[in-house]
């Protein structure tokens, strides 16, 4: 136990000062001088069955008053719901508020069937730029994103290069602009579960892909979160276009991938304009979340999974067990052994909880709920198993009334 312990210090002795600071959660986009012209930029929104959620979300991004052409275009994945109606429905009482300084142009674009090789939302997301034609942004996000006033400008100019703006101070920088720009969304934490887990899978996920190595040229890591992710069109293209991750089930990491590996400029942050409102009130919905896609993010690999468990339980369980092992073992018998295993699992174990404190912060909850990140790694832990068990049994990952099985 205290040389586990050990291992496990060491790994978070790293994690804290040598992983991208990847427990950060300054918003560090940055804030750039307007563009002499504003770049036309389209809204591609997939959505199957979403009628239930548009009123939340969909009026938020018809109503961004963004200083050039925008548009949303809402690609309907084969709904059965009225997807395309409510959506329609919606963007006609924009259009009457906005009066005759309509903020967005509004198109529903129907996609039916199924096609080899294409993951469903990819597909969707592919009909959407089919349909955008050539602007020089493209704005991919979710049915459930709710988006804060003025955060499709803000976009844009972080995306923009410091020598197209108008502030000679800006233009002098020397710096490019970016050719994609990702804001991780805050997720709905209003029920208990949602409190216990959502946090986590924030932290675990910035943890997988530290958000300052995505920014950093030249890195490897590259990822982008899905509800909000403002593309360069040629940059896309350039890259290979969707076709080139049109079986990606996780989309967002697959497309950041791609455009980083295309030559091009990312950034991947969080901040609070940009919001989740879809619910998941039970632990089940949750569950099934996570395991739709982890034993994907395995590529399907018994090994990696093995290694995955192994590694949660080293990182994550080892450190409260070694040291209240070791601190029982001390008050019983004493002993160098007891020592090291409390001393090496305690600090390990309060390095883990501060590191995750400010997570915590970022969803306004207490700092008190650190110390229980392992047990939240346990039930993630059981989540990517079961994922793995889903597909052995040839469930694969269920979402929307479809089964993607994988390889």
């Amino acid at each position: 136990m205290s040389a586990l312990a050990l291992i496990a210090l060491a790994v978070w002795a790293y994690l804290a000062v040598g992983h991208g600071g990847f427990w950060r959660t300054a918003d560090r986009l940055r804030r750039g001088a307007d563009p002499r012209a504003w770049p036309d930029v389209a809204a591609v929104v997939p959505a199957r069955d979403e009628a239930a959620i548009l009123p939340e979300t969909l009026p938020t991004l018809l109503a961004q008053e963004y200083p050039g052409r925008f548009e949303v275009i809402l690609v309907d994945d084969d709904s059965t719901d009225g997807t395309s109606e409510v959506a329609g429905r919606l963007a006609a009482e924009a259009e009457a508020d906005a009066g005759e300084a309509g903020r967005a142009t509004f198109r529903a674009v129907r996609v039916t069937g199924r096609e080899d090789g294409w993951a469903g939302k990819v597909r969707a997301m592919a009909e959407g730029v089919r349909a955008a034609g050539e602007v020089e942004f493209l704005l991919f996000t979710d049915a459930d994103i709710a988006y804060r006033p003025g955060t499709v400008t803000r976009l844009v100019r972080a995306a923009t290069p410091a020598a197209n703006a108008t502030a000679p101070a800006a233009a002098t920088t020397g710096e490019d602009g970016l050719d994609l720009v990702s804001r991780m969304a805050m997720l709905s934490t209003r029920t208990r579960w949602e409190r216990a887990l959502v946090p986590a899978f924030v932290y675990f996920f910035a943890q997988l892909y530290p958000f300052r190595r995505v920014g950093e040229d030249g890195a490897r890591t590259a990822a982008a979160a899905g509800g909000c992710m403002l593309v360069r069109r040629s940059a896309l293209a350039r890259a290979g276009g969707l076709a080139a991750i049109r079986g990606a089930l996780i989309d967002d990491v697959a497309l950041g991938r791609l455009v980083k590996r295309g030559g091009g400029r990312c950034r991947l942050d969080l901040g609070r304009e940009v919001a989740s409102v879809r619910p998941y009130p039970r632990l089940a919905d949750l569950w099934a979340m996570v395991a739709r896609s982890a034993y994907h993010q395995l590529r399907y690999s018994p090994v990696l999974l093995a290694g995955t468990v192994l590694g949660l339980l080293l990182v994550y369980v080892v450190p409260p067990v070694a040291a209240v092992v070791g601190v029982t073992e001390l008050m019983l018998s004493g002993g160098a052994r007891a020592a090291t295993a409390a001393a090496a699992g305690g600090t390990a174990w309060t390095i883990m909880a501060a590191t995750y404190a400010p997570t915590l912060r970022l969803y306004r909850l207490s700092p008190l709920r650190a110390p229980l990140l392992p047990l939240v790694a346990l039930l993630y832990t059981g989540m990517t198993v079961d994922s793995a068990r889903r597909h052995r049994a040839g469930r694969g990952g269920a979402w929307k009334g479809r089964t993607v099985t994988g390889r």
